[in-house]
């Protein structure tokens, strides 16, 4: 490597400089995923406290839809700027909770996919074959919304459930 005094700017960059760099780069592009991970984590646990606490309380005290619609208008004034608590969202919310509540399988794994995918697995897939099967497919090969959509809509669970095949032993 050649520098010249402090403020002059490197000629020459060597082999072990560029080695450096790109080990740096690889250091933030990693501690932004696991942020990022940390991030939804605590989003989807928020969504689902928020959830529960709904259905708890339209079970308590026979709330109706009402209650949900004057929340949803009395968070947004309240926390003015931050997304995500429209009526719409917090009857996702709800529906999310009361849909993975009792499933010991599929509870602990919508955590580790973002909340848009947990909704359109929720919302377009009707069993729990298939939302475990688009759950695992979306982690593994990180799928963007999109791809999700595509794949559940191209019907790829139905076709990798008829290849499925069990062969009686004779």
């Amino acid at each position: 490597m050649c520098l010249k005094n402090k403020n002059t700017p490197m000629t020459v960059i060597d082999a072990n400089y560029k080695s450096f760099v790109e080990t740096i780069k690889t250091m933030v592009s990693k501690a932004q995923y696991e942020a990022l991970k940390k991030v939804n984590k605590e989003l989807i646990e928020l969504y689902w406290n928020i959830g529960k606490a709904i259905n708890e309380k339209q079970s308590e005290l026979g709330w109706g839809k009402s209650v949900v619609e004057q929340l949803a208008k009395d968070l947004q004034a309240e926390l003015p700027g931050i997304k995500g608590f429209s009526a719409a969202n917090l009857w996702r919310m709800g529906h999310f909770y009361n849909e993975y509540k009792d499933n010991v399988k599929l509870a602990p794994m919508v955590r580790e996919i973002s909340w848009t995918k947990n909704i359109v697995i929720l919302e377009k897939c009707k069993n729990e074959a298939s939302r475990y099967f688009y759950i695992v497919m979306t982690k593994k090969f990180g799928w963007t919304k999109n791809v999700l959509i595509n794949k559940i809509e191209s019907k790829d669970f139905e076709r990798f459930a008829l290849n499925l095949t069990n062969f009686e032993a004779n």
